[in-house]
């Protein structure tokens, strides 16, 4: 929702959902080369999103929690570039295009934020990239952990105690990394006191020592 949203505004958008689907855990929304008709937000749950390589391998391109909207590869083409995949029993909010046009002739703050919405997904395929390019392994993980810090606090969910959905081998093929590096660098990072690691339930014990490790500079 756009922060500056009235009630008149939020009663508005919840008019864009068509439809909400349920996914039980595994379970596509959506394969590679469908087209494309809606966007779509999580409103309970988990996705990933996947791309077949020629060679058979699969990569993942992203992760999409409660509050998020993705789907956003098949507008250029008008065909999803990617299989969206339930990580867990989810329930998802479908967004038809066509509404959303229509409805941004009424509210072109509809529309801004929209476009707000599909900047945030080219900054985060670029910050990937960056990741992939010139982060050593480490550091991608650590990137990675404050990324999934900062969305959870910004859905209202504590910014320390995080549980993975993931599984370590896709976090690996996220980041384009090893699952037996993924799980070396948890342990590393264990044994350094920035984590506590206990399966799926990571607690970031040293946030500026993440941040450090990646070249940020301490938070004031």
């Amino acid at each position: 929702m756009p922060a500056e949203a009235g009630l008149d505004l939020i009663n508005k958008l919840d008019e864009l959902v068509y439809v909400r689907r349920r996914l039980k855990a595994g379970n596509s929304l959506y394969h590679s080369g469908d087209r494309f008709q809606a966007l779509y937000a999580v409103k309970t749950g988990f996705i990933k999103t996947e791309s077949l390589h020629d060679d058979g391998r699969v990569q993942i391109t992203g992760f999409y929690m409660a509050g998020e909207i993705f789907g956003f590869d098949g507008i250029a083409t008008e065909q999803h570039m990617s299989t969206s995949v339930a990580l867990e029993d989810s329930e998802i909010c479908v967004i038809p295009l066509d509404r959303v046009k229509n409805f941004s002739h009424e509210f072109s703050q509809v529309q801004n934020h929209f476009f707000k919405l599909m900047s945030r997904e080219i900054v985060r395929d670029h910050t990937i990239m960056m990741l992939l390019g010139r982060m050593q392994s480490e550091e991608r993980l650590a990137a990675f952990m404050l990324n999934l810090s900062q969305r959870f606090y910004a859905r209202g969910y504590s910014p320390f105690n995080i549980v993975l959905r993931m599984k370590r081998e896709e976090i690996g093929s996220y980041l384009g990394m090893k699952v037996e590096t993924v799980s070396r660098i948890f342990t590393k990072f264990q044994d350094q006191k920035l984590l506590s690691v206990q399966q799926k339930n990571i607690h970031i014990l040293d946030v500026e020592g993440l941040r450090k490790l990646i070249g940020q500079h301490p938070s004031k």
